[in-house]
This record gives structure tokens, sequence and C-alpha cells, in this order.
């Protein structure tokens, strides 16, 4: 059976309103709805939603000052579904703790299949499970052995070449910020070196992809970061 959750859809614009809360409906989720940043953080408190969708400009507050207040009050995982297409304000997003950014308009399909990638997660945190293997196309990387696969061949990776798969791998389906895997793979102080990061995607792509040059395992969120399609 397919994991429903309840989804706290936070959009000031009543037919995108309307259009989410009928894609939901359809998979099978329950939604609470605000038109407003007061809304929502009053049906955060009440409803306790599992998934949050937030648009950045609602009419009272700016969509990125509410994302560290959900943060603190909610392990709800936060999707930003905004019309901002500018790379600093999915990057500020990312940054201030949202686990995902799409941008409108949106297909449907992509959004309820980031949905599920992240309900995977909960459940597996909440099961006290960690994910062990995450399998993409014909890549199965093995975060429990460090070892990674493609066409069930085991491929030599460098140090920070797996260090970065392994963060994309633990956050599968979600973009993460070039900041962010900076941090965790080379450190605080290496945070603005995107050189280093290019080329070890660059040197994923050799090894996993089947076209290097249109890759499909390895998204690039351009001017953002990176995502691993699931």
């Amino acid at each position: 059976m397919p994991q429903t959750a309840k989804i706290l859809i936070v959009e000031d614009d009543m037919h995108i309103r309307r259009l989410l809360r009928a894609t939901m409906q359809r998979a099978g989720h329950t939604v609470v709805e605000a038109a407003d940043a007061r809304q929502a953080i009053a049906l955060l408190d009440i409803e306790r939603p599992d998934i949050v969708l937030l648009d950045l400009g609602l009419p009272d507050r700016d969509g990125l000052e509410l994302i560290e207040p959900v943060r603190l009050r909610s392990a709800a995982t936060l999707i930003v579904v905004s019309a901002r297409e500018d790379s600093a304000e999915k990057v500020a997003a990312l940054d201030l703790g949202a686990d995902d950014y799409i941008t409108k308009p949106f297909d449907t399909d992509e959004l309820l299949a980031r949905i599920r990638t992240a309900l995977r997660h909960q459940r597996a945190a909440a099961d006290g499970d960690e994910i062990g293997v995450v399998e993409t196309g014909a890549v199965r990387i093995d975060l429990d052995h460090r070892r990674v696969f493609r066409d069930d061949i085991e491929v030599h990776l460098t140090p920070k070449e797996y260090a970065v798969l392994a963060e994309l791998a633990r956050r599968a389906d979600r973009v993460l910020s070039h900041a962010q895997l900076l941090k965790s793979v080379w450190g605080p102080a290496h945070a603005d070196k995107v050189e280093y990061l290019r080329i070890a995607v660059r040197g994923l792509r050799q090894k996993l992809e089947v076209d290097p040059s249109q890759p499909k395992l390895i998204i690039n969120e351009l001017a953002v970061g990176y995502r691993l399609r699931q």
C-alpha cells in the first residue's frame, strides 16, 4: 500500500491551492491549507503535518522568513513550491533549511514523486533504520559498505567522489546546494570552493552515467546545486 500523509499547503493563490489540493487528495493524502504565514504557523501546531508545501510569495510575510520557524516547530519535510526562479532564492531556501525546491509551473507527477521519497525517508527514520542501499537506474550505492556498482560491476571512486555521491544518495531526489555539499564533504572552510565540487561530480558522471555529456542520474540545478535522481 502506498504511504499517505497529512500535507499542509501554504499558498495564497486560490487556483494553485485548488490544483495542489486535488493532486494531493487523488494520491490519497490528507490536506490542510493556509493562505498566509499566520495561518500556516497556527496550523503547523494544530495539525502537525508530515509535509509542508510552501509558497514564498505570501501576503503577510516573505516565505523565506517562514522556513526557520517551521524548522524549529516541526519535523515535517519542507518543500518550497514557488514561481521565483532566481538561483539565489533557491540557494537561500535550501540553506535556511528547506528540504527541496520546485519551481512553478510544476509537473504534478514530479512533485508527488518527491513527496513519496520524503515519506520513505521519514518512515526509515521512524523505524530507526538507516538507508543502506540506494538504487538509481543501473547504479547501486551500498552506503553500509561504502561500495558502488554499475550494472552489478563495482566502480572505484575516489574518497571525495564517494563522499559527494553518498550525501546525494542519503537525500535522493532532493536538491542539495553547492554550499551544503561542500560543507559536508570538504568542511565549512571550503563552502565557496565550487570548483572542487564540479571536479568530483565530473568524475562521478564519467564513471556512472551512460552518457556523461547528457547526465540522467546526477542532475545539475543551475547555479544552485545537484540532485540524485531516483
